[in-house]
């Protein structure tokens, strides 16, 4: 690859960061936003639909980058199917939001939260493979640390969400059984809520470290 062409790649690899980066956080607060809040009908479907196709542009930037790298390509393109999912299901939380009693929109609601947490998962994966081309040893080792925390984390995150779902299906509650039933419910939504961020904040300073890394080490940007 000519000087020109590394340099294209790199300059790509750098905004797909940072749309990834600024895209996790405005995804998950614009969803959760198109799923509850009523304000936000006004603007039908796009908030969700820009949000998530941030993440899916952010993908494709990245992806000129080391073409011929299989196992980077391999975790890359689940990372971009999943993305892909995500926005096509963004619709309806608009729908799911306006009409939350019907089954079609409350299952893709389902869906759309497993696919959400399978796409930070495989994105972890992205930015493993990611760290293991670039040449600083310190960032390697820290990405190593983080994906396999963050993989713990979504793997309980996914169990107690299943959890949830089990629970939610319980018609009736004995009534020695319904204060502790109460008490697991509301710390349960913290736990979830706990397992939920967490792994974000930690992808989100991956991302960074990564973007840096590339300007530091590549550009000379300080």
């Amino acid at each position: 690859m000519s000087n020109p062409d590394l340099l294209r790649s790199l300059g790509r690899l750098v905004r797909g960061l940072s749309a990834l980066f600024w895209g996790l956080p405005l995804a998950l607060l614009v969803c959760v936003q198109s799923a509850k809040m009523d304000w936000i009908l006004s603007l039908n479907i796009f908030p969700a639909l820009v949000a998530t196709g941030l993440l899916l542009f952010g993908l494709f930037q990245i992806g000129g980058f080391q073409k011929q790298e299989r196992p980077w390509r391999s975790a890359l393109d689940r990372a971009k199917l999943l993305a892909l999912i995500n926005c096509g299901l963004s619709p309806f939380l608009f729908c799911w939001n306006r009409f939350p009693d019907n089954a079609f929109f409350t299952l893709t609601l389902a869906i759309f939260a497993v696919s959400g947490v399978l796409f930070l998962f495989s994105l972890n994966r992205v930015l493993l493979r990611l760290g293991d081309m670039l040449p600083d040893q310190s960032l390697r080792h820290e990405v190593r640390q983080f994906t396999a925390l963050n993989g713990y984390l979504l793997t309980g995150l996914l169990l107690l969400a299943v959890g949830f779902m089990a629970m939610a299906q319980i018609q009736e509650v004995p009534v020695q059984f319904g204060r502790i039933f109460f008490i697991v419910n509301q710390l349960g939504q913290w736990l979830l809520l706990f397992l939920a961020l967490l792994p974000l904040a930690l992808t989100m300073a991956l991302i960074w470290k990564t973007k840096e890394t590339v300007l530091d080490g590549v550009f000379g940007a300080k």
